[in-house]
């Protein structure tokens, strides 16, 4: 009954997906799908660099607040997105952080790097989470007999603990990354330009109804899909291969 409850409306979309070929040569579509692309990848790379570390150091070391720092790396979940968009405002508008942007000339507010801040605010958990995870079931003895060896600290983190949790890192990626393609409310706030292709969906639905926002959705449906199956594939060979 639960599958039946996630597949049906999935298969009825792509089944009856609607003027599907206007939708594909219209460029605001394709404008819109490559700047959610586009932000959703930078937002993940960004989200390798500064979580994967951070993750590494939640799983291997016991300080005083970890608890509240892993607590709070976790808030962003189960937040309304629209209050997520607030706080990024409140943030530029009404601090020095967002003094010292504006000085710098660095632009959040409708801008691609605004899209990319909320996706990476949105997604980084998942980042962490996963990571976090790979990095706790690895034997500490791996790591410590890389050290005896003379390896570094760094050098056993590149060539002992990151290629032990390589599908950790695949799964982090995408969920990352889907999760940024797919918000809204956030960006709504944020960053209504350039448009993201939820926010064009929304858009269309307001204002011409279902039958000309179905097209880009079943799109963006397509998109999921394949971003899951990826994963999926990609963890089968890694697997497999060990």
């Amino acid at each position: 009954m639960i599958f039946l409850f996630i597949f049906i409306p999935i298969i009825t979309m792509i089944l009856n997906p609607g003027d599907i070929s206007t939708a594909i040569a219209d460029k605001e579509v394709i404008n819109s799908l490559l700047v959610s692309l586009k932000a959703a990848f930078t937002a993940t790379i960004l989200a390798l660099i500064f979580g994967v570390p951070l993750s590494y150091i939640l799983s291997k070391y016991e300080f005083k607040g970890k608890n509240i720092i892993e607590a709070i790396i976790d808030i962003p979940m189960a937040i309304p997105h629209s209050v997520i968009g607030i706080m990024i405002l409140t943030v530029i508008y009404g601090t020095t952080i967002g003094t010292v942007l504006k000085n710098y000339g660095v632009m959040i507010v409708d801008n691609f790097w605004g899209i990319v801040v909320v996706m990476l605010y949105v997604g980084i958990p998942f980042m962490i989470n996963t990571a976090k995870n790979g990095f706790s079931m690895i034997d500490e003895e791996l790591e410590n007999v890389s050290r005896t060896l003379g390896a570094s600290q760094i050098k056993t983190f590149f060539n002992i603990s990151l290629p032990l949790i390589k599908n950790n890192l695949i799964s982090g990626s995408i969920l990352t990354f889907a999760r940024g393609i797919s918000e809204v409310g956030a960006i709504l706030i944020v960053a209504y330009f350039p448009k993201t292709a939820p926010v064009l969906i929304l858009d269309r639905f307001n204002e011409y109804g279902l039958s000309a926002s179905k097209p880009i959705a079943v799109i963006m449906i397509v998109v999921s899909i394949l971003l899951f199956a990826t994963l999926r594939i990609l963890q089968y060979k890694n697997n497999r291969d060990t």
